[in-house]
């Protein structure tokens, strides 16, 4: 299409060229009048070449649920100028595909496994042995589920008002609901190990000590 339009135009100007009109200034204006149309459709041009870029590299396709900034949703539609992504929520969102090509687009639909990193907090005040039971028993509890490989499991850190401990896990699926049910499951057997054993969660707490006037500073016993 467009070379035919350039032979046609090429022709038309030898034509009144021949007939002694004078084309110098309608070439002129035809370049101005490019130069304003080439600046209003640069958008749509960017839009244009980002399609193909799409289409040849396939970052995503329909049906992929991806991640653009803070938008998320499943692929519905991949178009010239725009791209129709269902949101979680229902609706639909519209992306000009320059703006997709220049984003950092996580794509869920191609993830072979989920990385699963969760804390456990535990009380102070808990016997020391039943402390160093808690890393085999999150280890069991984990191990319990299908399609899944048990990284670790620590006691990890001393925060202000717990004890922390922490699990890693991958689930061998890109299904997110298939991760919910896993991570649901583990949380009911750990909630109830944790009453067999007598562990008591952590909740944040705070110790306030008043001290009336002219009283002497003495030692607390915190317990």
């Amino acid at each position: 299409i467009i070379l035919n339009v350039v032979i046609w135009f090429v022709g038309l100007v030898f034509l009144l060229g021949n007939w002694g009109i004078e084309v110098t200034p309608i070439i002129a204006g035809l370049g101005i009048g490019g130069i304003a149309v080439a600046l209003a459709a640069q958008n749509i041009l960017g839009d244009l070449f980002s399609y193909f870029v799409i289409f040849f590299d396939r970052p995503f396709e329909a049906g992929d649920f991806i991640i653009v900034d803070d938008k998320m949703g499943t692929i519905e539609y991949v178009g010239v100028k725009t791209t129709h992504i269902r949101a979680l929520g229902g609706e639909q969102i519209v992306i000009g595909n320059s703006n997709l090509t220049n984003s950092r687009i996580h794509n869920y639909k191609r993830m072979a496994r989920r990385r699963v990193v969760f804390g456990i907090d535990v009380e102070y005040g808990t016997p020391f042995d039943k402390l160093q039971g808690i890393p085999g028993m999150l280890k069991e509890i984990v191990e319990r589920q299908k399609l899944i490989t048990f990284d670790r499991a620590h006691f990890a850190a001393y925060k202000d008002w717990s004890l922390r401990f922490e699990v890693v896990y991958y689930v061998l699926s890109a299904d997110f609901n298939a991760y919910m049910d896993i991570q649901q499951q583990i949380n009911f057997d750990i909630y109830k190990e944790f009453e067999k054993l007598k562990v008591n969660f952590a909740l944040p707490t705070q110790s306030m000590l008043i001290k009336k006037e002219g009283e002497a500073d003495v030692p607390h016993n915190w317990d």
